[in-house]
């Protein structure tokens, strides 16, 4: 598996496993959640995508228990999460509304929640979760460079920031934002063309993509796109979902794909987009059936 380095201290298997769903298995004993690290880990992917609100407040615990079993896994491990939705649920339950908290506080007790229910020393990388149209990026910046500073943190970035909201919260720190989590998938292309991917492209940040395959809607269907995926498929000799995932990981950006399932037999197969190879003709081929037009 290759690895995408992120930053001087930080790298990236080139895929990365999701846990956004890992509350939702109908298992989530420690031997199955062990087994899917384990699935990974074969595979050479070695980061795993965790947030405090996975799983109304829960995914980071069932994480953690599987840990805490099995002490060998942390060090084979890197570990992201995110943090900043409050919703009436879990530890929020008595929260009024949905809402974004970026404050000082907010931060470094999310940390603390974090640590604790993955039962882990530090967290490889922070991620804030959303933008907060309320966030004053010099008490957001100030409290991402503290927790690195404190080592509780190895490195800090964003998810779903657009150019603008990455570009107010860098100016107010010290360390450097490393990455973007946005969404990007062939159900989901407007990051080609609305400058999303050209800024990070531009200033060599890694991108990763949550749900690459579009929340599973690229697995289903049979318009012109999937019968284009299908075709490539066949010819390479792996099902739509590698594909579709080859199509991201082809792209100069180095884009990472966070890949989510619950399946056993699926994480063993999350590998397999490395072994699809898309010319450019190709990649237009998908990039126009997305488009559902050729391109001008």
């Amino acid at each position: 598996m290759d690895r995408v380095q992120l930053n001087e201290t930080t790298t990236f298997s080139r895929l990365v496993y999701g846990m956004w769903r890992i509350g939702d298995d109908t298992d989530t004993s420690t031997a199955h959640v062990q087994a899917k690290i384990k699935a990974c880990l074969d595979q050479g992917i070695t980061t795993f995508d965790q947030a405090d609100i996975y799983g109304g407040y829960v995914a980071e615990a069932i994480l953690g228990e599987a840990l805490k079993a099995d002490t060998g896994l942390r060090s084979k491990m890197e570990i992201v999460t995110k943090c900043d939705i409050v919703a009436p649920a879990g530890r929020y339950a008595d929260a009024p509304v949905k809402y974004y908290d970026t404050s000082r506080a907010h931060i470094l007790q999310s940390v603390e929640n974090s640590l604790s229910d993955m039962a882990i020393d530090h967290i490889d990388v922070l991620l804030i979760h959303r933008p907060d149209p309320f966030m004053d990026h010099h008490v957001t910046g100030a409290a991402l460079d503290e927790v690195v500073k404190s080592g509780k943190v190895g490195a800090v970035g964003v998810s779903n920031f657009r150019p603008h909201d990455w570009t107010l919260l860098q100016s107010a720190m010290k360390m450097q934002l490393i990455t973007n989590q946005i969404e990007i998938s062939l159900g989901e292309i407007s990051p080609f063309s609305n400058g999303d991917l050209a800024f990070h492209q531009q200033h060599g940040h890694k991108p990763m993509a949550w749900s690459p395959l579009g929340g599973g809607g690229l697995m289903m269907g049979n318009d012109k796109l999937h019968v284009v995926m299908d075709e490539i498929a066949k010819a390479q000799d792996v099902d739509r979902a590698a594909v579709a995932v080859a199509f991201l990981l082809a792209h100069p950006a180095n884009i990472i794909p966070v890949m989510g399932t619950n399946n056993i037999d699926r994480i063993k197969k999350i590998g397999d987009a490395m072994r699809v190879s898309l010319d450019r003709p190709t990649w237009f081929r998908l990039y126009e059936a997305a488009l559902g037009h050729e391109v001008a």
